[in-house]
């Protein structure tokens, strides 16, 4: 029954895909001049990924702690990565972000073509000079009063136990002096495990906005030092890490 009702989700979504690409090229083209950050796309397409998550009819998504979001602050969000449901999830919270992505999702006809609409950050992962862009990148979009959203873990967690936190995200909220907003993500694991593309019934998908961490906070800090602290706080809210940290297969929060 998952497969049949997968079968028919991305047939869903393969016909629907250029109708919402078209809506959205529209958005960009009446509003890029006067919106410079590109706002109304982002909410658009915020929309957008939630309703492809209402239409399943045995996922339950809850956005915990949107009320903890500043949305006149700048932020270097970041978050556990789970699953590629993670970024759909990630848009129920409703505020402004450019995202930090893999350069694959960008070819993805129409979708990966509306990431590049809202000027999302391109990273090929394990390529130097592309890290460095993306550094550079995230520098731009953080100037202009975007807050990025980073997954520090790099890829996805097979077990749901966080990986070590890369140092990139850290970097740029110590460099350009901006608070880290922190994430944790829970269930996603579960209804569309890594390397399956198979809907898993009856799961609940919870974000939670855990809390802000000011820059005064964590400014004398070695960037190993804010990593790892991170990692434990985010930790704290992954129900995978808790139980790893039990059965000894993990850190503890």
């Amino acid at each position: 029954m998952s497969k049949l009702i997968t079968f028919f989700y991305f047939i869903f979504i393969s016909s629907s895909f250029p109708f919402f690409f078209l809506v959205a090229l529209l958005i960009w083209a009446a509003t890029v001049m006067f919106d410079r950050r590109l706002r109304l796309l982002h909410l658009y397409t915020s929309l957008w990924a939630s309703f492809y998550l209402m239409i399943i009819p045995f996922w339950k998504v809850n956005a915990v702690g949107r009320n903890k979001i500043d949305k006149n602050k700048t932020y270097v969000v970041i978050s556990n990565h789970q699953s590629l449901l993670d970024i759909v999830v990630s848009f129920t919270l409703y505020f402004h972000f450019k995202w930090v992505s893999k350069i694959e999702i960008f070819k993805i006809p129409f979708m990966g073509w509306n990431m590049s609409l809202n000027q999302y950050i391109k990273l090929k992962r394990g390529d130097k000079e592309s890290i460095n862009k993306m550094l550079d990148d995230v520098e731009e979009r953080l100037s202009d009063g975007s807050s990025v959203f980073m997954f520090p873990e790099g890829t996805r967690s097979e077990t749901g136990v966080l990986k070590q936190f890369k140092p990139g995200a850290f970097l740029m909220a110590k460099k350009m002096k901006v608070p880290l907003l922190l994430i944790a993500i829970n269930g996603t694991r579960n209804a569309l495990p890594k390397k399956s593309v198979v809907f898993n019934r009856k799961q609940n998908l919870t974000i939670e906005v855990i809390e802000e961490v000011p820059y005064e906070v964590f400014k004398d800090m070695e960037i190993d030092e804010i990593a790892e602290i991170t990692k434990r706080k985010i930790g704290a809210y992954v129900v995978e890490n808790i139980r790893g940290a039990v059965d000894g297969g993990g850190d503890r929060a």
